[in-house]
């Protein structure tokens, strides 16, 4: 499948998503968002893709944003459709089972770290800037920021975040947990792909399993979640990954996973 506004490569299990509008800070347009609806559905449906990375072309931007030239533009019904499409989007990404990895290279702000938060974590560069700017331009968060982000960080630093539309550098986003782990720019891509070669090894029922549960555990009170890792951990059991792991621990051996029934 060709695309104009973003790069789609897969090796070795690992697929890799990248942002592809430089000059523009690889802002969010509408034909980058209709390329990246597409590009997710490619994902979803190659089964040999274990692990899923998205990072923005060239060194200054991960996502600066929505494209504020298309933005100007909309009446209330555009802005309705256009948060709606980002919403529909993003709710994919996250619904992927399989693990996402946000390289975030450069700015990451308003769209751009509503799409970071969208996925599983987040590895930053040392240049890395997050924000939601949006309260600047007399607006709120579109893409889910209002939502996603106070269930990562808190509400009392959501609501600063968002009400003052100030950016944070990737040191301040790893000591509130917004990021994992922040790298040289030049280390960032190399330390993501281990981390994806490392995950991409384990049994996919697992991951799958494991992701679900955490994911659909956060909005359930604790007795109920509970009650889904105990279910999801049975579920496990019947996998034949669940017997190779075992086994191969009892004969000190590394466990080759190769259980594709999900």
């Amino acid at each position: 499948m060709t695309y104009q506004n973003i790069i789609y490569e897969v090796e070795a299990g690992i697929a890799t998503i990248t942002f592809n509008r430089p000059k523009a800070l690889n802002a969010l347009s509408g034909d980058l968002l209709e390329e990246l609806s597409r590009a997710i559905d490619e994902v979803a449906h190659n089964a040999d893709v274990r692990v899923l990375v998205l990072t923005g072309a060239g060194d200054k931007a991960f996502v600066a944003g929505a494209d504020i030239t298309e933005l100007a533009k909309f009446g209330a019904l555009e802005a309705k459709n256009f948060a709606q499409a980002g919403h529909d989007i993003f709710h994919r990404l996250q619904k992927l089972p399989i693990p996402v990895i946000a390289a975030v290279n450069g700015y990451a702000l308003g769209g751009g770290t509503e799409i970071a938060i969208a996925c599983d974590f987040i590895y930053a560069s040392e240049n890395a800037m997050f924000g939601q700017p949006e309260i600047n331009l007399g607006l709120i968060p579109g893409f889910g920021g209002t939502q996603r982000l106070p269930r990562l960080i808190g509400k009392n630093l959501a609501k600063e975040f968002i009400f003052t539309g100030k950016m944070i550098a990737a040191d301040e986003a790893e000591k509130i947990g917004l990021v994992n782990s922040v790298y040289p720019q030049e280390a960032l891509m190399d330390e993501v792909l281990k981390t994806a070669k490392d995950i991409a090894a384990k049994g996919r029922v697992s991951l799958r399993a494991a992701k679900q549960a955490i994911n659909n555990g956060m909005d359930a009170d604790l007795a109920t979640a509970c009650q889904i890792e105990i279910d999801a951990f049975a579920l496990c059991m019947t996998s034949e990954d669940a017997r190779e792991g075992t086994t191969a621990f009892l004969e000190k051996r590394q466990p080759e996973f190769k259980d594709e029934s999900i």
